[in-house]
């Protein structure tokens, strides 16, 4: 073994002493992010990520119309997301209202009343989001890949209701689609298959 490799470990584990967070590199946080998207999206998204120094970053710019988020380092487990391009505009300004401390009520709010007055842009077409999540210790950080993740979707169908759509307001069973946020800016179904 090289000294910079037994170098690297030891600033490894004395930033995990000190409670600092460890932000993996550009590479890996793309390889897990993409996880999220549909295979054939993969290859061609916009990634969003973290620099070295913690700052939310483009790790890489797309050439189709889906855009991923990297996992946040400073939280426990895995979670990242890819979404239709579209929606950029609005999960944007959530990440600035988030940024300025304000409370999910609040951005709700804002990104309302917003909308209604024409200053931010949602699609007009029904727009997918798809979440993955997981355990830290079904996590390879050193190759990006994670095992038995959850994924789940939503599809943004802004001002939408239970009436327009046929859709409940709360699942029957595990899988069903339903509505939440109905009537809003950020009216969206919710499908949460069954986990196994």
């Amino acid at each position: 073994m090289s000294k910079t490799f037994f170098s690297a470990i030891s600033l490894l584990l004395a930033a995990q002493a000190m409670g600092q967070t460890t932000v993996l590199s550009p590479e890996i946080q793309i390889k897990t992010a993409v996880l999220a998207a549909p295979a054939d999206k993969r290859e061609g998204a916009k990634v969003y990520g973290y620099a070295s120094d913690g700052s939310f970053k483009v790790l890489r710019d797309g050439s189709n119309d889906m855009v991923c988020i990297a996992d946040d380092p400073k939280k426990e487990d895995i979670n990242v997301s890819c979404y239709f391009s579209g929606l950029d505009a609005f999960m944007e300004r959530g990440r600035v209202l988030a940024k300025e401390g304000k409370n999910p009520k609040e951005i709700f709010d804002i990104r309302e009343k917003e909308v209604k007055d024409g200053k931010l842009m949602m699609p007009k077409q029904s727009s997918t989001l798809f979440a993955l999540s997981g355990s830290k210790d079904n996590y390879d950080n050193a190759s990006g890949d994670l095992k038995n993740g959850y994924l789940r979707y939503v599809v943004y169908i802004p001002f939408a209701t239970a009436e327009s759509t046929g859709l409940p307001l709360k699942p029957d069973v595990p899988g069903m689609p339903w509505i939440m946020d109905p009537g809003t800016h950020r009216a969206h179904i919710m499908i949460n298959p069954a986990k196994p």
